[in-house]
């Protein structure tokens, strides 16, 4: 089969690695990539918005299954475009309809869908530009911290947590005048969960799914969980807390009725659903819902996941995911980002990359950010720049094999965080109170 990739970051060379794994793989074409998805099939130059270059790149090289990475594409309606071209309506796509992308591109959306199908979640109320008043007088029956959320896509970037009533109010003053642009015209206050966060990722053809191995991210600069917030500094899956008990009320409470909502909307889905859950003392609420993988997670996930990826995508798009096997494996996945100096700040790219990294199969390095430069030299060219995975029988190994391989990896500036999975290792980590999180992202 012919498999169009669309994306070029960390999460797209994960997808592209297992894509390129399939026995029924005939190419692999990924729009843009980076050097390191080049490994796994053939970049072409054609940007994620393109809609129209895209799907004449797919009729002629007759591609079987487009798989669409990122957020942007599916919220600007590329799924919606195949389906109004004649000769594009043949062409499967992975990823959900317009429709189906508010549920990451709407945050208020999200919050009414989850409240109107008892998806649980934390109390909530929207606001406009014209309703400041309204939202201080809602913020005034919360207690401290305060969640203020864009409600469209800021880059991740779109949610502010406040310690104070004064600092809330002034927050939610900016977002609203534009502090976000178009995404902050409407803001979601919601009510602070105290808890642990875990992502869940599911697989679904609109009725049934596969559940995939879960993972818990790190989105902070610093070690113990300090400093700005980032795209992600690393992950780690399986997570010890999420065991069968606490899953089996994910299944029933978060995705089944997430799947019956949609059905009962009428809004067609065939994709990735990451569920963005808080722990809270065993008991789990959706904070967000995302409709493609997550990054770093699928740089984890992917190592896992012992199953034909194309065979999956085959089965979602002819409606028969039920019949495809979906196997995970039991090792303990570490992924460590490795990031330009400054990040989350500003950063210089074009630093050289060096490195006598000799990877077994059981550790993979992922690019993120990284570009080939007019001499052929491998130069970084983003905040995260790689992300090393490696899998073991324990978070401990993986961890040393993780660490140790990053090591092997140089360029001017390179930073990342040394206490990755550290929180998850305790014995007893699945029976302690949830410590308190500060959710940023």
């Amino acid at each position: 089969m012919n498999i169009l990739l669309i994306g070029g970051g960390g999460r797209e060379h994960a997808l592209a690695w297992k894509i390129s794994q399939s026995p029924q793989l005939s190419q692999l074409y990924i729009a843009p990539g980076n050097p390191g998805t080049a490994q796994c099939g053939t970049n072409i130059d054609i940007k994620t918005s393109d809609f129209e270059a895209l799907g004449q790149f797919a009729l002629q090289r007759k591609v079987d299954i487009v798989v669409v990475g990122p957020e942007d594409p599916l919220a600007n309606g590329i799924v919606d475009y195949f389906a109004s071209i004649d000769e594009l309506q043949q062409i499967p796509l992975i990823g959900p309809s317009q429709g189906g992308a508010r549920l990451e591109s709407s945050k208020d959306f999200a919050k009414s869908f989850m409240m109107k199908y008892g998806v649980p979640t934390a109390r909530y109320a929207t606001f406009g530009k014209n309703e400041v008043e309204q939202g201080f007088a809602f913020l005034s029956k919360l207690k401290a911290p305060y969640v203020l959320k864009a409600d469209g896509l800021a880059a991740g970037k779109g949610v502010i947590i406040s310690e104070n009533l004064d600092e809330a109010k002034t927050t939610l003053n900016e977002m609203l005048q534009g502090k976000f642009g178009k995404a902050s015209s409407k803001v979601v206050i919601e009510e602070y969960l105290e808890g642990i966060e875990v992502s869940v990722f599911v697989l679904t053809d609109g009725t049934t799914y596969k559940l995939l191995p879960e993972a818990k991210d790190y989105k902070r600069i610093d070690d113990g969980d300090e400093g700005p917030n980032t795209g992600g500094m690393g992950a780690v899956s399986p997570v010890p807390f999420a065991d069968k008990e606490f899953m089996q009320k994910v299944c029933t409470r978060i995705i089944e009725p997430t799947l019956a909502g949609l059905n009962s909307e009428e809004i067609p889905y065939k994709g990735f659903i990451f569920f963005g859950l808080m722990n809270c003392s065993g008991e789990p609420y959706v904070i967000e819902y995302n409709v493609r993988m997550g990054d770093p997670e699928t740089e984890a996930v992917m190592t896992r996941l012992n199953a034909d990826l194309i065979d999956l995508f085959k089965g979602v798009a002819l409606g028969k995911l039920h019949e495809c096997s979906c196997e995970i494996s039991p090792l303990t996945a570490v992924t460590v980002v490795a990031v330009s100096g400054g990040y989350p700040g500003e950063y210089e790219s074009g630093k050289i990359v060096k490195t006598n990294l000799i990877l077994d199969n059981s550790s993979q390095l992922f690019h993120a950010g990284t570009k080939i430069d007019a001499e052929g030299k491998l130069v970084t060219a983003g905040g995260r720049v790689f992300a090393l995975t490696a899998l073991a029988n324990s978070i401990d190994e993986a961890q040393t094999k993780a660490y140790q391989a990053l090591e092997q990896i140089s360029f001017d500036g390179k930073y990342y965080r040394h206490d990755i999975g550290n929180d998850l290792k305790c014995q007893n980590c699945r029976n302690q109170e949830p410590r308190q999180l500060r959710r940023l992202e």
